[in-house]
Protein backbone atom coordinates (compact mmCIF):
# COMPACT_ATOMS: atom_id res chain seq x y z
CA UNK A 1 0.00 0.00 0.00
CA UNK A 2 1.43 3.38 -1.00
CA UNK A 3 2.01 5.84 1.81
CA UNK A 4 1.40 9.59 1.65
CA UNK A 5 5.16 10.18 1.35
CA UNK A 6 5.32 7.78 -1.63
CA UNK A 7 2.51 9.64 -3.39
CA UNK A 8 4.21 12.98 -2.78
CA UNK A 9 7.49 11.64 -4.10
CA UNK A 10 5.72 10.21 -7.17
CA UNK A 11 3.98 13.52 -7.86
CA UNK A 12 7.21 15.44 -7.40
CA UNK A 13 8.98 13.16 -9.90
CA UNK A 14 6.45 14.30 -12.53
CA UNK A 15 7.28 17.98 -12.02
CA UNK A 16 9.61 20.07 -14.14
CA UNK A 17 11.93 21.98 -11.81
CA UNK A 18 14.45 24.58 -12.87
CA UNK A 19 14.98 28.24 -13.74
CA UNK A 20 14.05 30.62 -16.51
CA UNK A 21 17.11 32.71 -17.36
CA UNK A 22 16.59 36.04 -19.11
CA UNK A 23 19.62 37.54 -20.88
CA UNK A 24 19.48 41.27 -21.66
CA UNK A 25 22.32 42.89 -23.62
CA UNK A 26 22.83 46.67 -23.73
CA UNK A 27 25.34 48.63 -25.77
CA UNK A 28 26.67 51.43 -23.55
CA UNK A 29 29.34 53.13 -25.64
CA UNK A 30 31.44 53.12 -28.78
CA UNK A 31 34.32 51.69 -26.75
CA UNK A 32 35.68 51.49 -23.20
CA UNK A 33 38.85 53.05 -21.81
CA UNK A 34 39.28 50.78 -18.81
CA UNK A 35 36.80 49.67 -16.18
CA UNK A 36 36.26 50.15 -12.44
CA UNK A 37 38.44 47.72 -10.55
CA UNK A 38 36.81 47.37 -7.14
CA UNK A 39 33.09 48.16 -7.01
CA UNK A 40 30.10 48.88 -9.25
CA UNK A 41 26.76 49.94 -7.78
CA UNK A 42 28.50 49.54 -4.40
CA UNK A 43 28.97 45.81 -5.12
CA UNK A 44 32.37 44.05 -5.43
CA UNK A 45 33.60 43.39 -8.96
CA UNK A 46 35.07 39.99 -9.76
CA UNK A 47 36.45 38.17 -12.79
CA UNK A 48 34.07 35.66 -14.33
CA UNK A 49 35.54 32.21 -14.81
CA UNK A 50 33.59 29.68 -16.90
CA UNK A 51 33.57 26.16 -15.59
CA UNK A 52 34.30 23.19 -17.84
CA UNK A 53 31.82 20.39 -17.28
CA UNK A 54 32.45 18.68 -20.64
CA UNK A 55 35.49 17.57 -22.61
CA UNK A 56 37.62 20.51 -23.68
CA UNK A 57 41.14 21.13 -25.03
CA UNK A 58 43.97 21.64 -22.59
CA UNK A 59 44.83 25.27 -21.87
CA UNK A 60 41.48 26.37 -23.31
CA UNK A 61 41.07 30.10 -23.84
CA UNK A 62 38.12 31.99 -22.42
CA UNK A 63 37.64 35.71 -22.38
CA UNK A 64 36.86 36.64 -18.78
CA UNK A 65 34.53 39.59 -18.42
CA UNK A 66 34.17 41.51 -15.18
CA UNK A 67 30.96 40.88 -13.27
CA UNK A 68 28.90 41.74 -10.21
CA UNK A 69 26.25 39.67 -8.44
CA UNK A 70 23.25 41.52 -7.06
CA UNK A 71 21.45 40.49 -3.85
CA UNK A 72 18.47 38.16 -4.30
CA UNK A 73 14.94 39.60 -4.37
CA UNK A 74 11.61 38.03 -3.46
CA UNK A 75 8.76 38.75 -5.88
CA UNK A 76 5.22 37.56 -6.49
CA UNK A 77 5.58 35.82 -9.82
CA UNK A 78 3.11 34.32 -12.32
CA UNK A 79 2.19 31.38 -10.07
CA UNK A 80 3.67 31.94 -6.61
CA UNK A 81 6.22 33.86 -4.60
CA UNK A 82 9.67 33.53 -6.18
CA UNK A 83 13.20 34.59 -5.38
CA UNK A 84 15.01 36.02 -8.38
CA UNK A 85 18.77 36.41 -8.87
CA UNK A 86 20.54 39.02 -11.01
CA UNK A 87 24.10 39.35 -12.24
CA UNK A 88 25.84 41.79 -14.59
CA UNK A 89 28.83 41.15 -16.88
CA UNK A 90 30.95 43.98 -18.29
CA UNK A 91 32.61 43.62 -21.69
CA UNK A 92 35.51 45.68 -23.00
CA UNK A 93 33.68 46.42 -26.28
CA UNK A 94 31.31 48.77 -24.43
CA UNK A 95 28.48 46.36 -23.68
CA UNK A 96 26.91 44.76 -20.63
CA UNK A 97 24.88 41.60 -20.21
CA UNK A 98 22.30 41.39 -17.42
CA UNK A 99 21.21 37.89 -16.46
CA UNK A 100 18.05 37.33 -14.40
CA UNK A 101 17.23 33.88 -13.01
CA UNK A 102 13.63 33.04 -12.02
CA UNK A 103 12.99 29.58 -10.47
CA UNK A 104 9.97 27.48 -11.43
CA UNK A 105 8.28 24.18 -10.60
CA UNK A 106 5.51 23.20 -13.04
CA UNK A 107 3.70 20.07 -14.13
CA UNK A 108 3.86 20.68 -17.90
CA UNK A 109 5.90 22.59 -20.45
CA UNK A 110 2.81 24.54 -21.46
CA UNK A 111 2.81 26.27 -18.06
CA UNK A 112 6.23 27.71 -18.86
CA UNK A 113 4.96 29.64 -21.90
CA UNK A 114 3.70 32.41 -19.58
CA UNK A 115 7.29 32.95 -18.39
CA UNK A 116 8.20 34.54 -21.71
CA UNK A 117 6.79 37.79 -20.34
CA UNK A 118 7.24 37.98 -16.56
CA UNK A 119 5.19 40.50 -14.63
CA UNK A 120 5.04 40.77 -10.87
CA UNK A 121 2.02 41.14 -8.63
CA UNK A 122 2.85 44.76 -7.84
CA UNK A 123 2.37 45.63 -11.51
CA UNK A 124 6.07 46.07 -12.34
CA UNK A 125 7.58 44.31 -15.34
CA UNK A 126 10.94 42.58 -15.34
CA UNK A 127 11.99 44.47 -18.49
CA UNK A 128 11.42 47.81 -16.77
CA UNK A 129 13.50 46.82 -13.74
CA UNK A 130 16.35 45.59 -15.94
CA UNK A 131 16.25 48.76 -18.05
CA UNK A 132 16.49 50.92 -14.91
CA UNK A 133 19.42 48.82 -13.69
CA UNK A 134 21.18 49.30 -17.05
CA UNK A 135 20.66 53.08 -16.82
CA UNK A 136 22.21 53.12 -13.32
CA UNK A 137 25.20 51.17 -14.60
CA UNK A 138 25.62 53.52 -17.58
CA UNK A 139 25.65 56.57 -15.30
CA UNK A 140 28.38 55.03 -13.15
CA UNK A 141 30.44 53.80 -16.12
CA UNK A 142 30.20 57.03 -18.15
CA UNK A 143 33.71 58.21 -17.10
CA UNK A 144 35.09 54.99 -18.61
CA UNK A 145 33.08 55.22 -21.85
CA UNK A 146 34.20 56.57 -25.21
CA UNK A 147 31.20 58.22 -26.86
CA UNK A 148 28.53 56.79 -24.53
CA UNK A 149 25.05 56.35 -25.99
CA UNK A 150 22.51 59.09 -25.33
CA UNK A 151 19.68 56.63 -24.70
CA UNK A 152 19.79 52.90 -24.12
CA UNK A 153 17.95 50.68 -26.55
CA UNK A 154 15.41 48.50 -24.73
CA UNK A 155 15.81 45.14 -26.46
CA UNK A 156 13.87 41.96 -25.81
CA UNK A 157 15.42 39.30 -23.63
CA UNK A 158 16.79 36.00 -24.85
CA UNK A 159 14.85 33.50 -22.74
CA UNK A 160 16.51 30.25 -21.64
CA UNK A 161 14.41 27.55 -19.97
CA UNK A 162 16.69 25.45 -17.77
CA UNK A 163 15.31 22.12 -16.56
CA UNK A 164 17.48 20.45 -13.93
CA UNK A 165 15.95 16.98 -14.19
CA UNK A 166 13.44 15.33 -16.50
CA UNK A 167 10.41 13.48 -15.04
CA UNK A 168 10.99 9.77 -14.47
CA UNK A 169 9.29 7.04 -16.46
CA UNK A 170 6.33 5.04 -15.11
CA UNK A 171 8.67 2.44 -13.58
CA UNK A 172 10.80 5.12 -11.93
CA UNK A 173 13.72 4.94 -14.38
CA UNK A 174 15.52 7.99 -15.76
CA UNK A 175 14.41 9.08 -19.22
CA UNK A 176 17.03 9.60 -21.95
CA UNK A 177 17.02 13.23 -23.06
CA UNK A 178 16.90 12.27 -26.75
CA UNK A 179 13.89 10.04 -26.20
CA UNK A 180 12.18 12.72 -24.12
CA UNK A 181 12.67 15.31 -26.90
CA UNK A 182 11.29 12.91 -29.50
CA UNK A 183 8.17 12.36 -27.38
CA UNK A 184 7.69 16.02 -26.43
CA UNK A 185 8.97 17.71 -29.60
CA UNK A 186 5.69 19.52 -30.26
CA UNK A 187 5.46 20.85 -26.67
CA UNK A 188 9.09 22.02 -26.83
CA UNK A 189 8.41 23.83 -30.11
CA UNK A 190 5.39 25.53 -28.55
CA UNK A 191 7.51 26.63 -25.59
CA UNK A 192 10.25 28.09 -27.78
CA UNK A 193 7.85 29.86 -30.14
CA UNK A 194 5.62 31.13 -27.29
CA UNK A 195 2.53 29.27 -28.49
CA UNK A 196 0.01 28.36 -25.81
CA UNK A 197 -1.62 25.75 -28.03
CA UNK A 198 1.24 23.77 -29.55
CA UNK A 199 -1.26 21.51 -31.37
CA UNK A 200 -1.86 24.37 -33.83
CA UNK A 201 1.78 24.34 -35.00
CA UNK A 202 2.55 22.72 -38.33
CA UNK A 203 4.95 19.81 -38.55
CA UNK A 204 7.33 22.00 -40.53
CA UNK A 205 7.45 24.64 -37.75
CA UNK A 206 7.87 21.96 -35.07
CA UNK A 207 10.77 20.43 -36.96
CA UNK A 208 12.41 23.79 -37.73
CA UNK A 209 12.19 25.02 -34.11
CA UNK A 210 13.72 21.89 -32.59
CA UNK A 211 16.11 20.63 -35.28
CA UNK A 212 19.21 22.35 -33.88
CA UNK A 213 19.77 20.47 -30.65
CA UNK A 214 22.82 18.95 -28.97
CA UNK A 215 23.24 16.29 -26.31
CA UNK A 216 26.45 15.22 -24.57
CA UNK A 217 25.24 12.90 -21.80
CA UNK A 218 22.03 10.88 -21.81
CA UNK A 219 20.65 13.30 -19.21
CA UNK A 220 21.42 16.65 -20.88
CA UNK A 221 20.06 18.51 -23.87
CA UNK A 222 20.35 21.96 -25.53
CA UNK A 223 17.74 23.17 -28.05
CA UNK A 224 18.29 26.68 -29.46
CA UNK A 225 15.91 28.90 -31.40
CA UNK A 226 15.89 32.54 -32.50
CA UNK A 227 14.71 34.16 -29.24
CA UNK A 228 14.53 31.26 -26.76
CA UNK A 229 16.35 28.06 -25.83
CA UNK A 230 15.75 24.95 -23.75
CA UNK A 231 18.58 23.54 -21.65
CA UNK A 232 18.33 20.26 -19.73
CA UNK A 233 21.06 19.24 -17.30
CA UNK A 234 22.30 19.32 -13.75
CA UNK A 235 22.20 22.76 -12.18
CA UNK A 236 25.90 22.83 -11.36
CA UNK A 237 26.84 22.03 -14.97
CA UNK A 238 24.82 24.71 -16.78
CA UNK A 239 26.83 27.84 -16.02
CA UNK A 240 29.23 27.41 -18.94
CA UNK A 241 26.33 26.77 -21.34
CA UNK A 242 24.53 29.92 -20.17
CA UNK A 243 27.74 31.94 -20.51
CA UNK A 244 28.14 30.74 -24.10
CA UNK A 245 24.60 31.89 -24.87
CA UNK A 246 25.33 35.27 -23.28
CA UNK A 247 28.39 35.68 -25.49
CA UNK A 248 26.40 34.92 -28.64
CA UNK A 249 23.80 37.52 -27.65
CA UNK A 250 26.53 40.10 -26.94
CA UNK A 251 28.03 39.51 -30.37
CA UNK A 252 24.63 39.85 -32.06
CA UNK A 253 23.84 43.11 -30.23
CA UNK A 254 27.25 44.62 -31.02
CA UNK A 255 27.09 43.59 -34.67
CA UNK A 256 23.73 45.33 -34.97
CA UNK A 257 25.25 48.48 -33.46
CA UNK A 258 28.28 48.36 -35.79
CA UNK A 259 26.01 47.85 -38.78
CA UNK A 260 23.97 50.92 -37.77
CA UNK A 261 27.15 53.01 -37.34
CA UNK A 262 28.37 51.96 -40.78
CA UNK A 263 25.01 52.80 -42.37
CA UNK A 264 25.14 56.31 -40.91
CA UNK A 265 28.79 56.76 -41.91
CA UNK A 266 28.16 55.65 -45.50
CA UNK A 267 25.11 57.87 -45.84
CA UNK A 268 27.04 60.87 -44.53
CA UNK A 269 30.05 60.09 -46.74
CA UNK A 270 27.94 59.74 -49.91
CA UNK A 271 26.19 63.03 -49.14
CA UNK A 272 29.44 64.90 -48.47
CA UNK A 273 31.23 63.47 -51.48
CA UNK A 274 28.43 64.73 -53.72
CA UNK A 275 29.12 68.30 -52.57
CA UNK A 276 32.54 68.20 -54.21
CA UNK A 277 34.29 70.76 -51.99
CA UNK A 278 37.98 70.21 -51.38
CA UNK A 279 37.81 71.10 -47.68
CA UNK A 280 34.90 68.70 -47.23
CA UNK A 281 36.79 66.00 -49.09
CA UNK A 282 39.78 66.36 -46.76
CA UNK A 283 37.47 65.95 -43.78
CA UNK A 284 35.81 62.95 -45.42
CA UNK A 285 39.16 61.25 -46.02
CA UNK A 286 40.13 61.76 -42.39
CA UNK A 287 36.75 60.53 -41.10
CA UNK A 288 36.74 57.50 -43.38
CA UNK A 289 40.23 56.53 -42.29
CA UNK A 290 39.30 56.81 -38.60
CA UNK A 291 36.03 54.91 -39.01
CA UNK A 292 37.69 52.16 -41.03
CA UNK A 293 40.44 51.63 -38.47
CA UNK A 294 38.17 51.90 -35.41
CA UNK A 295 35.52 49.51 -36.65
CA UNK A 296 38.08 46.99 -37.86
CA UNK A 297 39.69 47.06 -34.40
CA UNK A 298 36.35 46.78 -32.60
CA UNK A 299 35.34 43.89 -34.85
CA UNK A 300 38.55 42.07 -33.92
CA UNK A 301 37.93 42.71 -30.21
CA UNK A 302 34.39 41.38 -30.55
CA UNK A 303 35.65 38.20 -32.17
CA UNK A 304 38.29 37.78 -29.46
CA UNK A 305 35.81 37.86 -26.59
CA UNK A 306 33.70 35.15 -28.27
CA UNK A 307 36.56 32.97 -29.42
CA UNK A 308 36.60 29.24 -28.75
CA UNK A 309 39.44 26.87 -29.58
CA UNK A 310 38.79 23.25 -30.47
CA UNK A 311 35.82 21.21 -31.61
CA UNK A 312 34.10 20.77 -28.25
CA UNK A 313 30.64 20.97 -26.74
CA UNK A 314 30.48 24.70 -26.00
CA UNK A 315 31.86 25.55 -29.42
CA UNK A 316 29.10 23.45 -30.99
CA UNK A 317 26.48 25.27 -28.94
CA UNK A 318 27.92 28.62 -30.04
CA UNK A 319 27.93 27.43 -33.65
CA UNK A 320 24.23 26.53 -33.43
CA UNK A 321 23.43 29.92 -31.91
CA UNK A 322 25.50 31.67 -34.57
CA UNK A 323 23.42 29.89 -37.19
CA UNK A 324 20.16 30.90 -35.52
CA UNK A 325 21.31 34.52 -35.13
CA UNK A 326 22.84 34.62 -38.66
CA UNK A 327 26.06 36.00 -37.18
CA UNK A 328 27.93 35.02 -40.32
CA UNK A 329 25.59 37.16 -42.40
CA UNK A 330 26.03 40.08 -40.00
CA UNK A 331 29.83 39.76 -40.25
CA UNK A 332 29.60 39.53 -44.03
CA UNK A 333 27.41 42.65 -44.20
CA UNK A 334 29.79 44.62 -41.97
CA UNK A 335 32.84 43.45 -43.93
CA UNK A 336 31.20 44.54 -47.18
CA UNK A 337 30.38 47.97 -45.77
CA UNK A 338 33.90 48.35 -44.41
CA UNK A 339 35.18 47.43 -47.87
CA UNK A 340 32.86 50.05 -49.38
CA UNK A 341 34.24 52.65 -46.97
CA UNK A 342 37.75 51.60 -47.90
CA UNK A 343 36.97 51.84 -51.62
CA UNK A 344 35.43 55.27 -51.13
CA UNK A 345 38.53 56.38 -49.24
CA UNK A 346 40.72 55.06 -52.06
CA UNK A 347 38.64 56.92 -54.65
CA UNK A 348 39.04 60.17 -52.74
CA UNK A 349 42.75 59.51 -52.36
CA UNK A 350 43.04 58.87 -56.08
CA UNK A 351 41.11 62.09 -56.79
CA UNK A 352 43.57 63.91 -54.56
CA UNK A 353 46.56 62.35 -56.37
CA UNK A 354 45.05 63.22 -59.76
CA UNK A 355 44.50 66.80 -58.62
CA UNK A 356 48.10 67.19 -57.51
CA UNK A 357 49.35 65.58 -60.74
CA UNK A 358 47.33 68.08 -62.71
CA UNK A 359 48.72 70.96 -60.61
CA UNK A 360 52.27 69.69 -61.18
CA UNK A 361 51.70 69.34 -64.91
CA UNK A 362 50.27 72.87 -65.15
CA UNK A 363 53.21 74.17 -63.11
CA UNK A 364 55.70 72.46 -65.41
CA UNK A 365 53.99 73.91 -68.49
CA UNK A 366 53.99 77.40 -66.96
CA UNK A 367 57.69 77.10 -66.08
CA UNK A 368 58.42 75.97 -69.63
CA UNK A 369 56.52 78.95 -71.06
CA UNK A 370 58.33 81.36 -68.71
CA UNK A 371 61.65 79.82 -69.71
CA UNK A 372 60.83 80.29 -73.44
CA UNK A 373 59.79 83.90 -72.84
CA UNK A 374 63.04 84.59 -71.03
CA UNK A 375 65.05 83.08 -73.87
CA UNK A 376 63.23 85.11 -76.51
CA UNK A 377 63.54 88.41 -74.65
CA UNK A 378 66.35 90.68 -76.00
CA UNK A 379 69.36 90.86 -73.74
CA UNK A 380 70.08 94.39 -72.57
Amino acid sequence: METKQDLQAANKSKLYRGEVVYVYVFDLAYDMKGMPTETLLSLPIQDYSAGQSKRSPKNAFFYRPRMIVLPGETKHGPHSEIKIRKSVKLFSVGAISIKVCVPFEVESLQELVSYHDTSFAAGSRLEDEVYKLAEDILRELTPYCIRPVANLTQDEAYTIFCIYELPHSADGENICADDWLTTNRREVAGLLTEEQDSAQLSEQEVEESTEQYLSYYNSDLVVVDWDAALVVGKEENLDDVLHTMEMANVQLAELEVYDHILDESLEMAYRDVARGKMLTRRNIRRNLREINVDLARLSDELLNITKFFGDWYLAKIFENLAGRFHLGDWHGSIDEKLKTLGDLYQILQQDRVNLWMMILEVTIVLLFIIDVIILLMPVK
